[in-house]
């Protein structure tokens, strides 16, 4: 690998800022941008390089070595992008979320279409296994896509640490939504709105839940891929086929529940663009689903021109 531009870390940082844009959204997973554009396996061994080790690295060269054998440049440059998506886009996301549902579950429902055959096409030999482990993969992710919101006004630390652990397990999962789990939990909309309000104590605690929970699993992600990678790439497709009905953009609503004066969405199917009681949007999200299609195919083409990134 040759050494790094500062053009070089500007592009991880694009990518971090579009990995948070995906977190953001309950339905698309950060894991995926960090597959598609080249840095899922490189954000693996780094997250991995945290461990006790770091205090022997640190005796004998100091933060130097330190920060060298924690890839510390590439973590910034994404950490930073990842921050300042959050930061940024979660009120416009939110507005959009509500105001132009269609639009943006098309372009994110194209994302993720392109993704599978992206992480698909990753699996070198295909067996009866493989199979199996796509097919378990997306049933397990379709499970979830129906499963019930949780309502809770619970404010309880404990709560927000465990769902900071639970949602980071998921972001790092190609497939899978970290703010979807939120929203099964019920704690996207207060985390949510913790961002708005700077919270900040709010934060740290979900902050600590995610810490504990991204060093955990992302040692047995490591482990998989280094002994059971197609596998493991199947059950990854999998989820990112079994996540598709989660962002299928037209939807009816089935349940709802008022909550502090706000209606809360507890149940809902996905139905055809014909059967919408509504202004389908059908020539623009057929658009954006292609835009968002086409966008995988870039940075497709991108992340294996320039591995280095």
């Amino acid at each position: 690998m040759k050494i790094r531009t500062v053009k070089d870390y500007f592009i991880i940082t694009l990518k971090g800022i579009a990995m948070g844009a995906a977190d953001v959204v309950p339905g698309v997973s950060g894991g995926t941008i960090a597959f598609i554009s080249g840095i899922y396996e490189e954000l693996l061994e780094t997250i991995n390089a945290f461990n006790f080790g770091l205090i022997k690295v640190f005796k004998s060269g100091g933060i130097k070595k330190v920060w060298k054998a924690i890839n510390g440049n590439f973590l910034i440059s994404l950490l930073s992008g990842i921050f300042l998506s959050i930061i940024s886009l979660a009120k416009s996301i939110s507005w959009l979320l509500e105001n132009k549902p269609i639009l943006v579950w098309s372009f994110f429902f194209g994302l993720v279409l392109a993704s599978i055959f992206f992480v698909g096409k990753q699996i070198a030999q295909w067996n009866y296994k493989i199979f199996i482990g796509l097919i378990i993969g997306a049933i397990f992710a379709y499970f979830i896509t129906i499963l019930r919101p949780m309502v809770t006004e619970s404010s309880s630390s404990l709560f927000y640490f465990f769902a900071g652990s639970l949602a980071i397990i998921a972001m790092i999962l190609p497939g899978i939504s970290g703010s979807f789990i939120l929203v099964l939990l019920g704690a996207y909309k207060p985390i949510l709105q913790a961002i708005h309000e700077k919270n900040l104590q709010l934060l740290l605690i979900v902050a600590a839940g995610a810490v504990v929970g991204l060093l955990s699993f992302s040692r047995i992600l490591k482990w998989l891929f280094n002994h059971y990678k197609n596998l493991t790439l199947a059950v990854l497709t999998g989820f990112l086929i079994g996540s598709l009905n989660k962002i299928w953009p037209w939807k009816e609503v089935l349940e709802t529940k008022e909550i502090n004066g706000k209606l809360i969405v507890l149940n809902e199917q996905s139905i055809s663009p014909y059967n919408y009681a509504g202004d389908n949007q059908l020539f623009y999200a057929l658009a954006l689903a292609l835009f968002g299609f086409l966008l995988i195919l870039i940075l497709e083409k991108m992340a294996a021109n320039k591995s280095v990134y």
